[in-house]
C-alpha cells in the first residue's frame, strides 16, 4: 500500500509537470496571437480637438493605443498646476511620418479630452512610411482630377490596377533581366574558354557578336518596356488631407491598402483582418509589394531547414549505426561519445564563427580559386551563403541525432540480430533490413530535435548567410534554380531586427508577436509532421519488438 501510494504521488506530480508546461505553451500561442492580430486588425481612428498653450485649436487623428486615466502628473504639469496630482496620459499613433513626424504622440491632459470617431476617416497602408491617417480627397491622373459616382470603387479599381503593372515590373525586374544577365554572362565565359584554347577564329567570333548583339537588342527593349511601366505606374496620385486640413500627394504605387476603419463592421473587419495576414506571410518586401512582408524568410527558414535536414541525417545515422554496431566498447568509443555529449552544450555563437572560418573562408575560398578563379576577387562561394548556413546548423545539430538514434538502436533487442544471423543473412543485410527500419521512429525523434533547435537558431546565422533584406529568393527559374551561393532571409533573424535594430520599435512591436507567432507554428508544423510519420512507423514495427 504504501508502495502505491508513493507511486500514485509520483503519477500525479508527472502529470501537474506536464500540465503546467502545456498551460504555459498555450498562454505563450495565445499572447501572441492576441498581440500579433493587433497588427492587421483594422483599429478604430480617433479624432482629437486639442487646445495649445496660446488658446489656439487643433486636431490630432490616429488610433489610441494607451489610455491612463490617473496617471501620475509631470514635473512640469505639478509646477504649472500644483493642485494636480494625476492627469489623463493618451497614446496615441498619428502615422504620417514623413510629413508630420514623429509618429507616436504621448498627451497629458487635467481632464478627459474630446474625442470622436469620423466614419470617412481613411487608412493608407503604404509600402515605406508607416500608414497615413486622413481624409481622402481625390484621385489624379497626370495632375488632372478623377471624378466617379462611387470614389471608393474608382480608388480600389485603380490600386487593383497599378498592383498588376508592379507585378509586371518585378517580373521584369527580377526574372526577365536576371535570365538575360545569366545569358550574357555565359556568353562571355564561353568567349574566354575558345580564347584560351586558341580556338576563337573568325567564325567564332561573328557568332559570338550576333549572339552578343541579340541579346543586347533584347535587354534594350526590356529596359524600354521596364522605364514606360514604371512611368505609368507613377501616373496616378491620391490626395489625403490631414487633420490639418494640408492636402498630401501620395503616389499610388506607394499604397498597398485603403480602408475607413470606423465605418467597418465587423464581417468587413474579419475580412479585411484575413487579407492583410495573406499579404503578410506572402508579400515580399524586396519586391516592393509591403514594407513587412515575411515571404522571403518564411521561404528561407524552411530551405535552409530542409537543406540542414538532408545532410544531418544521414552523417547522424551513420556515426550512430558506427558507435553502436560496429566499434564496440573500447576507449575510443567512450571518448567520442564524451566528445557528442560535449559538442550538444557548445553555445550556437561558436558553431557560428567556426562556420564563418571553417566553411566561408576555408572551403568557400578553395572552390573559388579552383572553379569561380574568372570571378575573382568577388566571391562566389568564398562568401556567407545558404550552403553554408545549413552545414553549420547541421554540424549543430549532429550530436542530437547521434545520440536519440544511438539510443533507438540500443532498444532493438539483440535476438533480433541474432535471429537474423542464423538465417543466413550478413551483418549489413541484418543491418539494413532489420535494425534500421525498427530504429527509424528513433531517428525521426533525432530529427524532431534538430528541427525545433535549427529553426529557432539566430546568432549563428548572422555570420553565415543571414541578411535583412535580399534582391532575390535562393530559388528561381534560372538554371541551376536552387542557389546555394546565395543569402537568405529567417524569421529568427527578422524577429531580432523588428525588435532591436528597428528605426520605429513601437510601430512594429506588434509584428513581433505576429513574426514570432509565425515562427512557432512553422516549428510545430514540421515537428507535427515528423512526428505523425514516427507514430505511423512506430506502431508498423511494433509486433518485432515484442
Amino acid at each position: 500500500m504504501k508502495a502505491m501510494r508513493q507511486n500514485d504521488r509520483w503519477r500525479w506530480l508527472t502529470a501537474g509537470a506536464v500540465g503546467v508546461c502545456l498551460l504555459a505553451f498555450t498562454l505563450m500561442i495565445a499572447l501572441l496571437a492576441w498581440q500579433g492580430v493587433r497588427a492587421f486588425w483594422p483599429q478604430r481612428v480617433d479624432l482629437y480637438q486639442l487646445t495649445q498653450p496660446g488658446g489656439q485649436p487643433t486636431a490630432l487623428l490616429g488610433e489610441t493605443l494607451e489610455h491612463q486615466p490617473h496617471f501620475p502628473a509631470p514635473a512640469a504639469e505639478n509646477d504649472a498646476l500644483p493642485p494636480v496630482s494625476q492627469v489623463h496620459r493618451y497614446l496615441i499613433k498619428t502615422g504620417n511620418r514623413d510629413w508630420d513626424a514623429p509618429d507616436f504622440r504621448v498627451i497629458y491632459a487635467r481632464e478627459a479630452l474630446h474625442v470622436s470617431q469620423p466614419k470617412e476617416v481613411m487608412v493608407l497602408q503604404r509600402r515605406s512610411g508607416g500608414n497615413a491617417y486622413g481624409w481622402f480627397a481625390g484621385l489624379r491622373e497626370d495632375n488632372e482630377a478623377l471624378t466617379a459616382h462611387d470614389p471608393d470603387a474608382l480608388l480600389h479599381q485603380r490600386l487593383d490596377q497599378v498592383r498588376a503593372l508592379l507585378h509586371k515590373i518585378n517580373r521584369i525586374r527580377h526574372v526577365d533581366l536576371t535570365r538575360l544577365n545569366d545569358q550574357l554572362a555565359a556568353l562571355d565565359a564561353r568567349a574566354d574558354r575558345l580564347r584560351q584554347q586558341q580556338q576563337f577564329d573568325t567564325r567564332a567570333l561573328s557568332e559570338f557578336e550576333a549572339n552578343q548583339a541579340a541579346l543586347q537588342r533584347r535587354f534594350a527593349r526590356l529596359s524600354s518596356q521596364l522605364a514606360d511601366l514604371q512611368r505609368e505606374s507613377q501616373r496616378d496620385v491620391l490626395i489625403l488631407r490631414d487633420a490639418q486640413d494640408r492636402e498630401h500627394a501620395i503616389p499610388l504605387a506607394q499604397v498597398v491598402e485603403a480602408w475607413r476603419p470606423n465605418g467597418m463592421n465587423a464581417l468587413q473587419k474579419l475580412t479585411h483582418t484575413l487579407r492583410q495576414i495573406w499579404h503578410f506571410v506572402s508579400d515580399s518586401p524586396a519586391d516592393g509589394e509591403s514594407e513587412t512582408g515575411a515571404f522571403p524568410a518564411i521561404f528561407g527558414t524552411v530551405l535552409m531547414v530542409l537543406l540542414m535536414s538532408l545532410v544531418v541525417m544521414p552523417f547522424g545515422v551513420i556515426a550512430a549505426i558506427w558507435l553502436h554496431e560496429y566499434a564496440g566498447r573500447n576507449n575510443l568509443t567512450r571518448l567520442v561519445r564524451i566528445a557528442v555529449v560535449n559538442l550538444a552544450g557548445v553555445p550556437s555563437i561558436v558553431y557560428g564563427v567556426f562556420g564563418l572560418g571553417f566553411f566561408v573562408w576555408l572551403a568557400g575560398g578553395t572552390l573559388d580559386q579552383l572553379f569561380f578563379s574568372r570571378s575573382l576577387p568577388n566571391p562566389t562561394f568564398g562568401t556567407p551563403g545558404l550552403l553554408w548556413a545549413s552545414l553549420t546548423l547541421a554540424l549543430l545539430t549532429l550530436p542530437v541525432v547521434i545520440v536519440a538514434t544511438e539510443e533507438g538502436l540500443s532498444r532493438i533487442p539483440d535476438s533480433l540480430r541474432q535471429g537474423s544471423l542464423a538465417l543466413g543473412a550478413t551483418q549489413a543485410e541484418t543491418l539494413w533490413h532489420v535494425v534500421l527500419p525498427m530504429a527509424l521512429p528513433a531517428m525521426l525523434t533525432g530529427l524532431i530535435l534538430a528541427v525545433a533547435r535549427a529553426a529557432g537558431e539566430t546568432a549563428p546565422l548572422m555570420l553565415v548567410g543571414v541578411v535583412k533584406m535580399v534582391p532575390e529568393l535562393p530559388v528561381d527559374a534560372v538554371f541551376p534554380y536552387l542557389h546555394l551561393d546565395r543569402k537568405f532571409m529567417h524569421l529568427g533573424f527578422q524577429i531580432y531586427d523588428l525588435a532591436f535594430q528597428s528605426p520605429n520599435v513601437e510601430a512594429d512591436r506588434p509584428l513581433v508577436y505576429a513574426t514570432a507567432l509565425l515562427l512557432v507554428v512553422i516549428i510545430l508544423s514540421l515537428n507535427l509532421l515528423a512526428m505523425a510519420l514516427r507514430h505511423r512507423l512506430r506502431e508498423r514495427y511494433r509486433l518485432m519488438t515484442q
